[in-house]
């Protein structure tokens, strides 16, 4: 006898392989389907081309500050003096609400580095420019509700609930950072 089991011993049939045939081929379009629509969700390449930013700090003279865009946002750097970095340090041993040291804060001492958003509702907040006011704290002020930051962007007043975030940054060198 022939090892070819006869067609009457089979366990499937002509039903059972057009089914497993068509669930097959439908598995192959909902892949082919799926790839497109997952792609278009990445970003675009206008997006990830702003999602970093090389900023010069050359031209920022000690106790200026600079205002970046970076992903929609505004980014204050600031070059802070001597007495800034001080106070900084002294108000590490005050009672804060979102409590974090000056040194956990910053990268050098002298840059800082944030993002120019009240955490209380998403104003921004005065202090970057010579003239307006920044609080009792020296660092920024919030005019909508009136909170207040230190020189290290720790929120110290008013009803901002924690400090001014801080971006993913890092030095290239002694003058240029890269922000994202």
């Amino acid at each position: 006898m022939s090892d070819i089991p006869s067609p009457s011993s089979c366990s499937c049939n002509r039903r059972d392989f057009l089914t497993n045939t068509t669930a097959g081929l439908g598995a192959v379009g909902l892949v082919a389907a799926a790839i497109p629509l997952i792609d278009s969700m990445n970003p675009a390449a206008d997006t990830e081309a702003v999602s970093t930013v090389d900023v010069d700090l050359s031209k920022v003279a000690v106790g200026g500050s600079l205002t970046v865009t970076w992903r929609g946002r505004p980014v204050f750097i600031r070059h802070r003096t001597a007495e800034e970095i001080e106070q900084a340090r002294q108000d590490d041993a005050v009672s804060l609400r979102d409590p974090q040291t000056d040194a956990t804060r910053v990268k050098r001492p002298e840059w800082l580095v944030v993002i120019g958003i009240c955490t209380h509702l998403g104003c921004i907040p005065l202090g970057q420019k010579n003239g307006e006011p920044r609080g009792e704290f020296g660092g920024w002020f919030c005019p909508c509700h009136g909170s207040q930051y230190d020189t290290a962007g720790r929120a110290r007043k008013g009803p901002a609930p924690r400090n001014l975030d801080l971006p993913p940054y890092a030095f290239l060198d002694d003058s240029t950072i890269r922000l994202g």
